[in-house]
């Protein structure tokens, strides 16, 4: 099997999967109660929550549980903008998950604005219209620090201090999922921030939001537990553990893995350079990890089902969208052909370099193929 759909899910790495089995087996105790096995428990809650907090460089209170980036993206921008009590404006980029689009759709027929920011011709957030677009109305802009599809990487502190001599008040969300464990992140350059464990490497249905402890925000629930204020209920403690591993293991050698990625990500290239209907959608500032490709002539689902029998796994664009039309590749080109026949291809430090040369050799084969047959 060549899996390249890294982007969409990654596999539990093995001492991650033993970190859940272990929690599992041995804590036993739920964390809010007052006996010994609560206690062991809730110690062990705790230890987790402060490796993530040390790793990233935050507060052990700045961490709110969640199932995924998708409850931390309600979280961030729909309970963050009740907690201020007043309509106004929300900016958001043209390269942002579908998630956040769905919430932006939401909070429109709530009464507020939703303010599409431009981005240049490499994808990177256009300063000056960021710039005219931030006022005294806006609450709060959304940019994530990866685009899920193209790569494209953003520069949240620059960001973040145009934001700031615009609007001081305004909060600053980024969706990193497809940042963290891949390049460096720092989280102290926005207000909020939202990930989910199962892109690096940990299990599913559980991430969290970073909330700088200066932003108020709702709860997403109420309930009685009292460890997690926002979001109540028994702590998934071997989920907890099994994503403080997780992280760990994904920050380290980050430039190690990066360089090897990128080699990975030209051989790839080289060989797609030779079909001249075969469009590369990336720029200088698209990440190697994700490497996204529209396919002129064939359509892209066929593509992708004919490497599946090869068991060659990619994606068409991201996994939670709908349709086939790329709104990252639309608004980076401008080309409706170009973006409804897009394949993602994504990398991981875990691939080899056996599987890229499979993947060029089956993909010259089909390609040829399905030509031939047009």
């Amino acid at each position: 099997m060549v899996y390249l759909d890294y982007s969409a899910t990654t596999p539990v790495l093995h001492d991650v999967l033993d970190s859940y089995n272990k929690t599992t087996k041995t804590y036993i105790g739920n964390v809010n109660s007052i006996h010994s096995l609560g206690v062991k428990s809730k110690e062990l809650y705790q230890s987790a929550k402060k490796q993530i907090a040390d790793l990233l460089k935050i507060d052990i209170e700045e961490i709110i549980l969640t199932s995924g980036a998708t409850e931390a993206n309600n979280l961030a921008l729909i309970k963050t903008i009740e907690a201020l009590n007043k309509k106004g404006e929300i900016i958001v980029s043209k390269l942002e998950h579908p998630s956040i689009y769905k919430i932006c759709d939401y909070l429109k027929n709530e009464g507020y604005k939703i303010i599409y920011v431009e981005n240049t011709s490499e994808g990177v957030i256009d300063f000056e219209d960021l710039k005219n677009k931030v006022n005294d109305k806006t609450l709060l802009v959304s940019i994530c620090a990866v685009n899920s599809e193209l790569g494209i990487r953003q520069p949240l502190q620059t960001i973040r201090q145009i934001i700031n001599k615009q609007n001081k008040n305004v909060l600053f969300h980024s969706d990193i999922t497809q940042a963290i464990g891949k390049v460096n992140i720092n989280l102290r350059s926005v207000d909020l921030a939202s990930m989910s464990a199962h892109k690096i490497y940990g299990p599913k249905g559980i991430g969290f939001l970073y909330k700088n402890k200066k932003v108020k925000i709702k709860p997403l629930l109420i309930g009685s537990t009292k460890y997690e204020e926002y979001r109540p209920g028994t702590p998934p403690l071997p989920l907890l553990v099994s994503m403080s591993k997780a992280i760990r293991i994904a920050l380290n050698d980050l430039d190690k893995k990066e360089i090897y990625v990128h080699k990975l990500n030209e051989k790839i290239c080289d060989n797609l350079k030779k079909f001249p209907n075969i469009l590369i959608n990336k720029t200088k500032y698209s990440i190697p990890h994700i490497l996204n490709i529209s396919l002129m002539d064939i359509k892209s689902e066929t593509f992708v089902h004919a490497l599946e029998e090869h068991e060659i796994y990619v994606s068409t664009s991201t996994a939670c969208s709908k349709g086939n039309e790329s709104i990252a590749v639309m608004s980076l080109y401008n080309d409706s052909k170009r973006a409804n026949s897009t394949l993602r291809i994504s990398i991981s430090h875990l691939s080899t370099n056996e599987e890229i040369k499979k993947f060029n050799t089956y993909f010259n084969e089909i390609y040829e193929k399905l030509i031939s047959l047009k």
